[in-house]
C-alpha cells in the first residue's frame, strides 16, 4: 500500500512539472490581466520601457498589486485647429511649448495642427530632443517607486483603461519614462500639473499618433519666439496735396504801392 501511494505521487508530480514548466497558466490571465513574455517576475516589455522595469520581483498578488483601469470604450479621433508655424523646425515633427503649454505638429507650407495640453508642474518640467519609440494603445501604467513612496495608495500596476491616469495612447519619448499621453480629467489640460509627461485629450492624442510615425523627432522647448505678424490690409495711399484757391476779394498788391498822384502829374504834363 505505501508503495502504492508513493508511486501514485510520483506520477501526480511528473504530469504537474512538466505543465508548470510550460509557463502562465491559463486561470492567471484573469487574475494578472496581462501575460508576461516569459516566466511570472518580468513585467512585459511592451507596457513599460526596459530601462524602467524591475529586474526581477515575484508576481504581485491579485488585488495587491494590480488595480483595474476599468474600460477600453472606442474613442474617435478628432483633428484640432490649425494655426501658421513660421519656426524652422521640419515638417512632420513635433514642437511642444512648455511655456504656452502647446504641442504642435509641423505642416508644410508653414501651418501646424495646435493641442492643447498639460505640462510637468515646478520641478518636474523639461526640455530637449528625442523621437517616438513606441505607440500604445490603452497602455498599462507601473508608477516609479518613487511616486509610491511619494503617494503609498498607488498600486505597482494599473492596467490600461478609463481609470488610467494614461488615457487612451501613449507615445513614447525615446528611452525616457516621458510620455505624450490621454487623459480622462479634461480639467487638467493647460495646467502644470504632471510629472513630467505631456497630457493631451484622448481624441486629441489618437488623432497626432495617427499621422506621427515611430521615430518622429520631438523637440520640447520652453518657449516659442514670438510670431512676426504679417497683415494683408492694402499699403495706405499718400494723401493727395491740392492748392486751394484764395477766397474772393480785392486783389492783393504785388512789389512796390503805385504813386497814383505822380501818375496824375505825368497825365496832366507836369514834371514828375
Amino acid at each position: 500500500m505505501k508503495k502504492s501511494m508513493a508511486l501514485a505521487c510520483v506520477i501526480l508530480l511528473a504530469e504537474f512539472v512538466p505543465a508548470a514548466a510550460q509557463g502562465w497558466p491559463s486561470w492567471a490571465d484573469d487574475i494578472f490581466a496581462n501575460r508576461p513574455p516569459s516566466g511570472y517576475g518580468r513585467r512585459p516589455n511592451w507596457d513599460l520601457p526596459e530601462a524602467s522595469q524591475p529586474q526581477s520581483q515575484s508576481a504581485p498578488r491579485s488585488g495587491s498589486g494590480i488595480r483595474e483601469g476599468g474600460g477600453r470604450p472606442d474613442i474617435a479621433p478628432e483633428a484640432p485647429a490649425q494655426v501658421s508655424f513660421l519656426y524652422d523646425f521640419p515638417i512632420h515633427s513635433i514642437v511642444i511649448d512648455t511655456g504656452g503649454r502647446k504641442l504642435y505638429y509641423v505642416l508644410p507650407e508653414g501651418r501646424a495642427y495646435e493641442y492643447a495640453i498639460s505640462v510637468g508642474r515646478e520641478g518636474f518640467n523639461w526640455s530637449g530632443t528625442e523621437t517616438v519609440s513606441r505607440k500604445q494603445a490603452w497602455p498599462d501604467w507601473y508608477p516609479p517607486a518613487e511616486m509610491r513612496e511619494r503617494d503609498p495608495r498607488l498600486p505597482e500596476k494599473m492596467t490600461g483603461g478609463l481609470k488610467n491616469p494614461l488615457g487612451a495612447m501613449a507615445l513614447y519619448l525615446g528611452n525616457t519614462l516621458y510620455r505624450i499621453h490621454g487623459t480622462n480629467d479634461a480639467k487638467s489640460i493647460g495646467r502644470a500639473a504632471s510629472s513630467g509627461c505631456f497630457r493631451m485629450l484622448n481624441a486629441h492624442v489618437l488623432h497626432l499618433a495617427s499621422i506621427s510615425e515611430i521615430g518622429t523627432t520631438v523637440n520640447v522647448v520652453s518657449s516659442l519666439p514670438r510670431q512676426p505678424e504679417v497683415s494683408s490690409a492694402p499699403q495706405a495711399t499718400p494723401p493727395v496735396v491740392r492748392e486751394v484757391a484764395p477766397p474772393p476779394g480785392p486783389a492783393r498788391a504785388r512789389g512796390p504801392a503805385l504813386d497814383y498822384r505822380a501818375l496824375l502829374d505825368m497825365a496832366l504834363g507836369g514834371q514828375p
